[in-house]
Order: structure tokens, then sequence, then C-alpha cells
């Protein structure tokens, strides 16, 4: 049982990964900010803080895919509510990127400015 659901699972992500653009840049910076982080040497609440937020993007970029797909297979005609779901499951997205990207840089920004010093 517990084997299905984990496939299922790994499906989504790999689903995802290959039709949405938007995921694999967030991919990438997921992966930007894990090598500064060992470069930068992190303790271990930054690193708390880095891998929530990117987690959080990018467990929330899914939760938008799956939202647009499903008002899309419900409703193919444009209809404004329809319209609303989509504009407010991307601005979810928007709202907690930019939050997670203030945390970045409350983290990142005094490990830079140390190294110049």
């Amino acid at each position: 049982m517990f084997y299905r659901s984990f496939k299922y699972a790994v499906k989504g992500v790999i689903k995802t990964l290959r039709s949405e653009r938007n995921f694999r840049v967030m991919i990438v910076c997921f992966m930007l900010a894990v090598t500064a982080g060992i470069l930068l040497g992190l303790s271990g609440i930054e690193w708390a803080l880095i891998l929530l937020c990117c987690g959080g993007v990018l467990s929330f970029e899914m939760l938008n895919t799956a939202i647009e797909c499903v008002v899309d297979m419900v409703q193919s005609n444009a209809h404004p509510l329809a319209e609303k779901a989509k504009d407010i499951a991307a601005g979810f997205v928007l709202v907690f990127s930019v939050f997670a990207a203030v945390i970045g840089l409350v983290v990142f920004v005094p490990h830079i400015i140390a190294l110049f010093k």
C-alpha cells in the first residue's frame, strides 16, 4: 500500500518536472541555494530555513499546477471563476516565493558580506 502511494507521488513529481518550465527553474534555484549554502557554511538553523523555503516553493508550485489542471478539466471555456481560481493559486506561489526570497537574503547576505571583509 505504502509503496503504491509513494510510486504515484514520485510519478507526480516527474510529470511536473517534465511539463512545467517554472518548476524546472525553481529546481535550478534550489540547487543554487544548496550549492551556496555548502560553500558559505550555513548553520543548522540557516539550512532548515533555506530547505523549508525551497521545499515550500516547489510544493506550492506543484499544488498550483494541480489546481490549474483541475480547473482546465472542469471548465474548458473561459469563465471568470476559473480564471480567478487559477490567478489565486498562482498568487499563492508568488507570495510564498517573495517571502522565501527575503528569507534567503537574510540568510545569505551576511555570509556574502563576510567573504569581502
